[in-house]
């Protein structure tokens, strides 16, 4: 099984009766525009767009929203380490994996059909997703063999043999079992089980923390199992982040059935040690199309990815985010592709194309429509290999109705991309107004409680009120804080950006 082919090649727009792929060179004539040759779409405009999707699409943090942001991600370690003494299943000392944007945007590979739909702005605006070892085995030094005999490519059942009988007895509840004829029992480490045990624990230890609440504590918004994820979103000061929390078994080493893969050349090999990137891999609660929920894991590279991303061109990278956030929208019915789908895309055209040319600053429009055209010819041909496992096709089980209702889908989006970018920026906005809109509702919330309180007239609040709103209409996208003395709320100052007021 080979990479995505380069689109140029591969006729997948032609596969649909439309003209393949962009002009891949610059025009001879020095005055005149590179254009598109399928949307005729000006390559500058494309690339002005994306840079505009950038700006709205990227958080700029002032020292409040990071505060904000270390408070939450202390008060959910916090809480880990209470689910740990609570039965003393989970490792004591323990490994984290915490990955900016959760998991329906496709930071790992996972199913997102029952997932809840979470939008940032209107329920979130900020997320993150933290990968917890259940179970750790860290004690090897030589490839990894597990037991795929049940299984899909990909994918395993684990057996805790593999652990001593400490361990074994700890977890027998989340375990399937089964009875060999010859007197013995193995215990089949369960995906399910392991989550629901995961939000029982996680629920628990929420319950009791809010029955004593102290000063500066998130406020837990919300609980929420997700098939196997657990879903929390904290509301920190004027900020809420959405966490989701997956429980994972945790290997050092690498799998014997990603070892071939070593053998072959890479992009990042001389930027990044084979060390760096080789230097571990989990066991996410993830089945395939026709495997058994209760006992199958999907093996998952997020360690590697991380260190990946490293020796990927800020360029690509702003046109791997368009994209991504094209397809969430436009292919989110039926559920078939998923963000992780277009990373390995992203990964694989990173080893086929020259480093030189993906390190452009100016071809971002390049960058989107190459995506958008592999992309494609993946669908029309139901193959996406596996970037780290590139025998394992992640769209063998699409069916061909699903796979060219998408393809035909993205045809649109190839045939007028700069329209699609267009919708895309505007939805980014809206998520932005929403958050701050949000932040200045709290913001006058808080302010007028103290004269209510009082009685007073709320005159002054109303002025602070109006300002506000002024600020925000006047500056879209800038960062806007409020900074208040306790002793004289009348006399507030704003920062917009570094400029204060």
């Amino acid at each position: 099984m080979t990479a995505p082919a380069p689109s140029g090649r591969t006729g997948s727009a032609g596969s649909l009766g439309n003209s393949p792929t962009a002009a891949a060179g610059r025009m001879p004539f020095g005055a005149a525009p590179e254009l598109d040759f399928r949307s005729a779409a000006r390559m500058e405009d494309l690339n002005r767009l994306i840079q505009e999707f950038s700006k709205h699409d990227q958080r700029e943090y002032d020292d409040q929203r990071a505060l904000e942001i270390h408070t939450a991600k202390d008060f959910i370690f916090s809480m880990l380490g209470m689910v740990q003494k609570l039965d003393q299943k989970l490792p004591v000392a323990n490994e984290y994996l915490l990955l900016s944007g959760g998991v329906r945007e496709g930071v790992v590979d996972m199913d997102l059909d029952e997932l809840s739909v979470y939008a940032r702005g209107t329920d979130y605006d900020m997320d993150f997703t933290l990968l917890v070892p259940a179970l750790k085995l860290h004690d090897r030094n030589q490839p990894v063999t597990l037991d795929m005999r049940h299984s899909s490519l990909g994918h395993s059942w684990l057996s805790l043999r593999l652990f001593d009988e400490g361990t074994i007895n700890k977890w027998k509840d989340c375990c399937t079992i089964v009875d060999h004829i010859n007197g013995t029992t193995n215990y089949f480490f369960s995906p399910t089980l392991v989550a629901d045990w995961f939000h029982q624990s996680i629920s628990l230890v929420l319950l009791e923390v809010q029955k004593k609440p102290q000063r500066g504590m998130p406020r837990v918004e919300k609980v929420e199992k997700n098939g196997t994820v657990i879903s929390v979103i904290l509301g920190v000061g004027s900020s809420r982040m959405l966490y989701d929390i997956v429980p994972v078994v945790s290997f050092k080493g690498w799998p014997a059935v990603a070892q071939s893969w070593l053998m072959e050349n890479h992009f990042w090999d001389g930027k990044i040690t084979e060390e760096e990137v080789i230097s571990g891999f989990y066991l996410v609660p993830a089945c395939s199309f026709k495997g058994r929920r209760e006992n199958e894991w999907r093996l998952s590279f997020a360690r590697s990815e991380v260190q990946l991303k490293k020796c990927i061109s800020s360029s690509l990278m702003g046109a791997y985010q368009a994209c991504k956030a094209i397809i969430i929208k436009l292919l989110s019915r039926p559920r078939a592709i998923s963000p992780y789908h277009l990373r390995s895309i992203m990964l694989w055209a990173c080893d086929r194309l020259p480093a030189n040319y993906l390190g452009q600053e100016d071809f971002s429009s390049h960058f989107l429509l190459g995506l958008i055209d592999d992309l494609q010819h993946c669908l029309v041909n139901k193959m996406c290999p596996n970037y780290f496992i590139p025998q394992c096709n992640m769209l063998e089980h699409l069916s061909d109705e699903t796979a060219m209702l998408h393809a035909r889908k993205l045809s649109s989006v190839r045939s007028d991309p700069a329209e699609h970018l267009r919708t895309t920026i505007e939805h980014a906005k809206a998520a932005n107004r929403l958050t701050v809109d949000l932040q200045w509702r709290g913001s006058a919330t808080t302010l007028l409680s103290p004269q209510s309180d009082a009685g007073g007239d709320s005159q002054p609040d109303d002025r602070l009120a109006k300002k506000l709103q002024q600020l925000v209409t006047e500056n879209p996208g800038k960062s806007i804080s409020v900074f208040i003395n306790p002793d004289d709320v009348t006399r507030p100052h704003f920062r917009i950006d570094d400029k204060f007021f």
